[in-house]
Protein backbone atom coordinates (compact mmCIF):
# COMPACT_ATOMS: atom_id res chain seq x y z
CA UNK A 1 0.00 0.00 0.00
CA UNK A 2 2.60 2.30 0.89
CA UNK A 3 4.67 1.86 -2.54
CA UNK A 4 0.84 2.58 -4.35
CA UNK A 5 0.51 5.78 -2.12
CA UNK A 6 4.30 6.96 -3.08
CA UNK A 7 3.64 6.39 -6.78
CA UNK A 8 0.78 8.65 -6.42
CA UNK A 9 2.16 11.03 -5.33
CA UNK A 10 4.88 11.16 -7.37
CA UNK A 11 1.97 11.06 -10.50
CA UNK A 12 0.35 14.07 -8.95
CA UNK A 13 3.60 15.76 -8.66
CA UNK A 14 3.75 15.90 -12.63
CA UNK A 15 0.06 16.77 -13.46
CA UNK A 16 0.91 20.42 -12.83
CA UNK A 17 3.62 20.67 -15.43
CA UNK A 18 1.44 18.89 -17.76
CA UNK A 19 -0.15 22.13 -18.99
CA UNK A 20 3.09 24.33 -19.02
CA UNK A 21 5.40 25.24 -21.89
CA UNK A 22 9.04 24.34 -22.10
CA UNK A 23 11.54 26.33 -20.61
CA UNK A 24 12.53 28.38 -23.60
CA UNK A 25 16.83 27.84 -24.71
CA UNK A 26 18.91 30.33 -23.38
CA UNK A 27 20.28 32.69 -25.87
CA UNK A 28 23.62 31.84 -27.09
CA UNK A 29 26.93 33.56 -26.68
CA UNK A 30 26.61 34.95 -30.03
CA UNK A 31 23.10 36.65 -29.43
CA UNK A 32 24.20 37.51 -25.70
CA UNK A 33 26.85 39.48 -27.16
CA UNK A 34 25.30 40.78 -30.11
CA UNK A 35 22.39 42.08 -27.61
CA UNK A 36 25.16 43.74 -25.58
CA UNK A 37 26.51 45.53 -28.31
CA UNK A 38 23.42 46.99 -29.67
CA UNK A 39 22.25 48.18 -26.21
CA UNK A 40 25.77 49.74 -25.82
CA UNK A 41 24.95 51.37 -29.12
CA UNK A 42 28.19 50.20 -30.38
CA UNK A 43 25.47 48.38 -33.30
CA UNK A 44 22.47 49.51 -34.90
CA UNK A 45 19.59 47.13 -34.21
CA UNK A 46 18.19 46.10 -37.13
CA UNK A 47 15.04 46.25 -35.92
CA UNK A 48 15.23 49.80 -36.08
CA UNK A 49 16.84 50.41 -39.11
CA UNK A 50 15.42 52.66 -41.99
CA UNK A 51 16.87 52.70 -45.26
CA UNK A 52 15.07 55.95 -46.75
CA UNK A 53 17.92 57.99 -47.69
CA UNK A 54 20.76 58.95 -50.38
CA UNK A 55 22.96 56.01 -50.51
CA UNK A 56 26.39 56.33 -53.07
CA UNK A 57 30.13 55.00 -53.57
CA UNK A 58 31.78 56.65 -56.51
CA UNK A 59 29.41 56.71 -59.27
CA UNK A 60 27.03 54.41 -57.68
CA UNK A 61 23.82 56.18 -56.60
CA UNK A 62 21.05 54.27 -54.46
CA UNK A 63 17.72 56.34 -53.34
CA UNK A 64 14.86 55.19 -51.15
CA UNK A 65 12.32 57.33 -50.53
CA UNK A 66 8.60 55.72 -48.12
CA UNK A 67 6.30 54.22 -50.65
CA UNK A 68 2.87 52.23 -50.08
CA UNK A 69 2.11 48.99 -48.00
CA UNK A 70 4.87 48.13 -46.65
CA UNK A 71 7.22 49.06 -49.75
CA UNK A 72 9.82 51.46 -50.17
CA UNK A 73 10.39 52.74 -53.63
CA UNK A 74 13.95 52.68 -54.33
CA UNK A 75 16.02 54.09 -57.74
CA UNK A 76 19.51 52.79 -59.00
CA UNK A 77 21.47 54.48 -60.88
CA UNK A 78 25.35 53.41 -61.97
CA UNK A 79 27.25 56.13 -64.70
CA UNK A 80 30.98 55.10 -66.14
CA UNK A 81 29.67 57.78 -68.88
CA UNK A 82 30.42 56.94 -72.83
CA UNK A 83 27.35 54.57 -72.67
CA UNK A 84 27.96 52.43 -69.72
CA UNK A 85 25.58 52.18 -66.80
CA UNK A 86 22.52 51.22 -65.24
CA UNK A 87 19.38 53.31 -64.17
CA UNK A 88 16.65 51.43 -62.74
CA UNK A 89 13.38 52.11 -60.31
CA UNK A 90 11.04 49.71 -58.71
CA UNK A 91 10.11 48.67 -54.77
CA UNK A 92 12.24 47.41 -52.29
CA UNK A 93 10.84 45.50 -48.62
CA UNK A 94 12.74 45.19 -45.51
CA UNK A 95 13.67 42.77 -43.87
CA UNK A 96 15.79 41.88 -40.74
CA UNK A 97 19.04 41.49 -42.81
CA UNK A 98 18.21 42.04 -46.36
CA UNK A 99 16.36 43.83 -48.73
CA UNK A 100 13.66 42.28 -51.57
CA UNK A 101 14.69 44.36 -54.21
CA UNK A 102 12.08 44.59 -57.42
CA UNK A 103 13.42 46.80 -60.33
CA UNK A 104 10.71 45.45 -63.12
CA UNK A 105 11.90 42.00 -64.04
CA UNK A 106 14.92 41.69 -61.78
CA UNK A 107 14.16 40.74 -58.48
CA UNK A 108 16.65 39.46 -56.47
CA UNK A 109 17.88 39.90 -52.22
CA UNK A 110 20.38 42.21 -51.00
CA UNK A 111 22.44 42.36 -47.92
CA UNK A 112 21.99 45.14 -45.42
CA UNK A 113 25.47 45.66 -43.26
CA UNK A 114 24.08 48.43 -40.69
CA UNK A 115 25.01 51.41 -42.98
CA UNK A 116 25.79 49.39 -46.28
CA UNK A 117 23.09 47.85 -48.94
CA UNK A 118 25.76 45.47 -51.10
CA UNK A 119 24.06 43.39 -54.28
CA UNK A 120 24.72 39.86 -54.85
CA UNK A 121 27.80 39.25 -57.33
CA UNK A 122 25.07 37.25 -59.59
CA UNK A 123 21.60 38.52 -60.18
CA UNK A 124 19.35 37.24 -62.53
CA UNK A 125 20.02 37.51 -66.12
CA UNK A 126 16.39 40.02 -66.15
CA UNK A 127 18.92 42.50 -64.65
CA UNK A 128 21.21 42.49 -67.62
CA UNK A 129 18.26 44.84 -69.42
CA UNK A 130 18.51 47.60 -67.09
CA UNK A 131 22.31 48.34 -68.29
CA UNK A 132 24.08 49.47 -70.79
CA UNK A 133 27.37 48.54 -72.05
CA UNK A 134 29.57 46.54 -69.97
CA UNK A 135 27.95 47.87 -66.77
CA UNK A 136 26.50 45.61 -64.09
CA UNK A 137 24.09 45.96 -61.22
CA UNK A 138 26.32 43.05 -59.76
CA UNK A 139 28.40 43.25 -56.61
CA UNK A 140 27.02 47.40 -56.10
CA UNK A 141 27.81 48.09 -52.80
CA UNK A 142 26.86 51.23 -51.08
CA UNK A 143 27.12 53.86 -48.17
CA UNK A 144 24.60 55.63 -46.92
CA UNK A 145 25.35 59.23 -47.11
CA UNK A 146 21.89 60.62 -46.15
CA UNK A 147 18.43 59.39 -44.24
CA UNK A 148 16.33 62.15 -45.58
CA UNK A 149 13.82 61.44 -47.55
CA UNK A 150 13.47 65.00 -49.89
CA UNK A 151 17.57 64.32 -50.94
CA UNK A 152 16.78 60.79 -51.89
CA UNK A 153 13.59 61.96 -54.35
CA UNK A 154 16.69 64.25 -56.25
CA UNK A 155 18.30 61.29 -58.20
CA UNK A 156 17.84 61.68 -61.69
CA UNK A 157 18.09 58.76 -64.40
CA UNK A 158 21.06 60.47 -67.68
CA UNK A 159 17.41 61.50 -69.17
CA UNK A 160 16.15 63.39 -66.54
CA UNK A 161 13.49 61.32 -65.01
CA UNK A 162 13.12 60.89 -61.14
CA UNK A 163 14.02 57.53 -59.95
CA UNK A 164 12.78 57.72 -56.34
CA UNK A 165 10.09 59.85 -57.86
CA UNK A 166 6.08 59.48 -57.58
Amino acid sequence: MRLCTTALLAMSALVPACGRQPPSPAPSAGARLENAAVAAGMVVDPRRVTLVGAWSRDTDRLCVVPGHAGTLRVGVLIDYGEGQGCAASGTLRQHRDSARLALGPCRFNAAIDGDRIVFPAELPSACDSLCTGRASLSALAVDRVSASASEAAQLRSPAGRPLCGS
